[in-house]
Parts: structure tokens; sequence; C-alpha cells
């Protein structure tokens, strides 16, 4: 085993990041793959309905425009690049930047990967009477994007083959990380604590900055917020690896924020499933070996599935929300009443036209605790009233967007800041989710408009994991005091689509089975 480490930087953890996240890494960040990760999944049907109104679109332009300035650099340095900026157009993304690198006189070789979107299998997938996988519900009848999360093998594929940039579409986050590594170090599909461990590298690097101290429960301990370095991990051949930044930048890389990321959506940390791997964190270690520099050590892989999550997109009924400000004696109170003003007054419009009742409505008076239910205890004079609702009729919330302003006179005094004008009336996107055999998705990988052969291993293999220790709770004695659970642990939430989970991380060893009782 060589001592060549490999370090890979992350300028994007969503569509929409900061676009100055390029010149930092590329400056400075002495590193050796440039990855982005853009796509969630109401993202998908983002970009596919851009798609239909265009056969261009489909992608994130945000991609091409933010890297074009800096491709000289990229290509004098020899770094290169892997995003899942293809969205539903990866040619359309190709060709886009092969234009923008041609015009500025850059010979780069761009590779694609193909094979995620299923959307042209909606059809024969109904037809089969798949339902959503944790609901159970039926297919829908009209699909606005299907993507399987691919994995990491084609990236790697497209390297191999020659590939200076990578653009792909749907895959796990984690894989524009991990198709770097299988590449450079040879990693088979069955070096599973390789693959986990590489898995893992690029989870606590997809989110940029959050990996690196964004969000952490310990905020104030953290530099930098106006400068935030994005996150780099130098990886070993074996898999383990230093999570870092960028030099001379805010944030802060220690165990707890480490901790937090690699909790971060990934459910059970004795069995995250991904598209290459089954991984099993939870006897990962994590140590400070230096300034901003955590050793990562420890995951382990337990084989693989032989099916792809797929998530798909649709519409269900339209929605709308309101936000205004109230700044008044009694605030919290009035507040509620404005919302119930509201909501009654267009019910019975509603009623008057013969039309039905909204499906949902939220009401939350914001600054009175609203989000904590019954255990809110502060009194405001200021509050901001956000009223959400959802209807299948879009005619009918077009009526509740224009009885908003009107309650500025009919109603309490001290209200202001109609955030936007007038509500906008949009869709309800919904998640709809489901296994697909691997057997039976193809995938494709070009590199500059050539097929290049690819071979994704297809088989389940499901091994037993190692021997953990028992998980022991602790119910607490009759000298225990009370405290904050924050004071014990670290936390991070995250989701996927429509389905949130949190993760908790005991500050100290000792503290966890008190936390597991308690929680």
């Amino acid at each position: 085993m060589s001592d060549r480490k490999l370090r890979i930087g992350c300028a994007s953890g969503f569509w929409g990041d900061t676009p100055e996240a390029i010149g930092q890494l590329v400056s400075k960040g002495e590193i050796d793959y440039l990855v982005f990760d853009y796509l969630a999944e109401v993202t998908m049907s983002l970009m596919a309905r851009a798609r239909a109104k265009s056969p261009d679109a489909g992608y994130a332009p945000d991609f091409v425009k933010a890297l074009a300035p800096w491709l000289s650099e990229i290509k004098a340095k020899g770094m290169k690049v892997v995003a899942n900026a293809g969205g539903v157009n990866p040619r359309g993304c190709r060709d886009a930047l092969a234009k923008v690198a041609a015009e500025a006189g850059i010979d780069v070789s761009i590779g694609v990967v193909l094979g995620d979107d299923l959307s042209a299998r909606a059809d024969d997938i109904r037809a089969g009477g798949q339902t959503e996988m944790f609901s159970g519900v039926a297919f829908p009848d009209d699909i606005w994007s299907m993507n399987a999360y691919l994995g990491a093998r084609p990236i790697a594929a497209a390297l191999d083959a020659g590939a200076d940039i990578v653009i792909t579409g749907r895959c796990a986050d984690s894989a524009v990380a991990l198709g770097p590594l299988m590449h450079e170090f040879g990693w088979g599909d069955d070096d599973w604590d390789k693959l986990s461990q590489g898995s893992l590298a690029g989870h606590l690097i997809e989110c940029g900055p959050q990996g690196t101290g964004g969000n952490f429960t310990d905020w104030q301990d953290v530099p930098g917020w106006d400068d935030m370095g994005m996150p780099i991990v130098e990886v070993s051949e074996d898999g383990s690896f230093v999570m870092t930044k960028t030099p001379e930048t805010g944030g802060l890389v220690v165990p707890g924020s480490v901790g937090e990321q690699m909790l971060y959506e990934i459910g059970d940390p004795r069995a995250y499933l991904l598209p290459d791997v089954i991984c099993d964190w939870s006897q990962v270690t994590l140590d400070q070996v230096g300034p901003d520099r955590v050793l990562v050590k420890g995951g382990k892989g337990l084989g693989r599935t032989g099916s792809y999550k797929v998530s798909a997109t649709h519409a269900d009924g339209w929605r709308a929300v309101s936000s205004l400000t109230l700044a008044a004696i009694n605030a919290p109170a009035k507040g509620k009443r404005v919302a119930e003003a509201i909501v009654t007054r267009c019910r019975r419009i509603f009623r008057e036209r013969n039309l039905s009742d909204f499906r949902q409505v939220s009401v939350e008076v914001l600054g009175a605790e609203a989000a904590y239910g019954a255990n809110a205890r502060a009194q405001t004079r200021e509050v901001v009233i956000k009223i959400g609702v959802t209807h299948d009729d879009r005619a009918a919330l077009n009526i509740f967007a224009g009885e908003i302003a009107p309650m500025a006179i009919s109603t309490a005094q001290g209200l202001t800041g109609f955030f936007a004008g007038r509500p906008k009336v949009q869709p309800v996107v919904r998640l709809f989710s489901f296994l697909q055999d691997k057997a039976d998705t193809p995938v494709a990988v070009e590199v500059d408009g050539q097929d290049v052969p690819v071979t994704v291993a297809t088989r389940p293999v499901h091994l037993d994991p190692p021997a953990a220790p028992p998980a022991e709770s602790r119910e607490p004695g009759p000298d225990a005091v009370k405290v904050r659970l924050v004071d014990l642990a670290w936390g991070r939430s995250g989701d996927k689509g429509d389905i949130a989970n949190i993760g908790i991380l005991a500050r100290k060893p000792d503290y966890l089975p008190f936390i597991r009782s308690a929680l």
C-alpha cells in the first residue's frame, strides 16, 4: 500500500450555494478533485419542469457559469471535476460547458453518466403495480421526474476513460467523491470497508461548510461565518482520511462538527444504505490530529443491496403561504385571531362559490414560540403571522391570496410587512419513493460523446455485522439532576424529501446510556 493521499474538496452543498467557494478551493485548497453536489428531491422536479419548457434546460446552469472563470487554472493545476449538475439533462450541461471551454480555448475532456432518469418507463412501472416504499400508496397518475440514485462506479469508469470533468444526473451525494477514489486507488466493488470509508468521506463534504462548522450546535465556538472554509478530505489508499478545510478561512473542524455531519440524513448508523455499499458507521472514531484536522477511521462495509432507491415527484394540488408582521400589545393573541379571521373568511367565500374546504391549514405565530407548542413560554410585542394552506383547486387559493392585504384595515392594529406582496399560488410537489432492481436499470457512460463500457455490480451481498458493544441504557438515580440535552450531546437533523430524522451524538461516552434512556 502506498503513502499517497488524494485531496478532494467540495464547492457546493445544494443548488444555490455560493459560487465563491470554487475560487477558494482552486486557489488555495491544493486539491486533486473539485466536486459539487447540487441535487435534492424537489430540485429534480424543478429541473424536469424547466426541461419541459425547453429541451436545452434541465440542469444547473449555475455550475457552468461559476466554473467557467476557473477552467484555465483548474486545467493548469491538473485538477479534475465531478458534479451532479446534470440534473435531468446531463448532455445539455455537458454541451453548455464544452461551449464555454471552447470559446476560452481550453481543451477539456468531458464525461457524462446516464441511466438514472426513469421517467420514460413510468407507464410500465405503474402497470406493474409499484407502490410507495414507506406509505404503500399507489403509483401516481402523472409524474414530473423519476430518478434512480446511481452509485460511484460509472463516475470511476468515466475517469478511467480519461475524462477531466464528469457530469452526472441523480446519484448518491457521496458518490461524487467515492468515484474518484475508486478510480485513483483501484478499489473494487467488493472492497467493502474502503467503499464505506470513501462514502463517509463523500458524505462529510457533500453539504459544503455544513461539515466545517456550519449548523454546528456549538455555534459560538465557530469563527469566520463571513468566509466559511469549504471542506476537504485527505484520503489514504486504505480508506482512512483526515477531514479539514481550506486554509485561512472561517469554520471549525473538530470531532463534534464532523460527528454532527456524519449523522446527517443517514438513519441507522449501523446500516446506511448506499448504491455501492451498506455502511456501518457505528464504530467510527474521530480524533483531533491538528488544528482543523480530524482523523476519521473505522467505517465498515456490509455488502450491497440489489436495488436502487428511486425518487419520483408529482403534483398533488396547490399551496400558498403568507407572512405578515404584527407589532402590538398582546401580539400573539392578536396574531392568532388575524389568522383565524383570514381562514374563516375564505371558507365562507368557498361555500358561497361551491368550492371545497382547504385540504390543509397551518398557522404559526412566529415569535410567540409557536414551534414549541405546549412548552411555549415567551411573551412578545412583535410576531410574524405565517399561514400556509393547500387546496385541490387553484382558484380557491387565488381567493386566499387576495384576502390577505385587506386584513390590514379590517383587523388588528400594528399589521405591517406583507412579505413579497400577494402570496404566490404554487403546485404541491409530492415525493414517491420505491426500489428498482439494479439489473433492470441500465447505466451508460460517455466521454467526449463516445460510449465507454461500464459494468455495475448488481448482485446483492449481505455480510454479518461485526460484534458491537451492547446498547446500554441507564435510568437516573435518586441524586440525579436535570440538565439540558445540549449540555450532553451534539445533534443534527436532516431529511430525504418528506422524511426527517435526527441524529444525537454524546459529548462523552459516559453520557450515552443516560441520553438513550431519556430519548
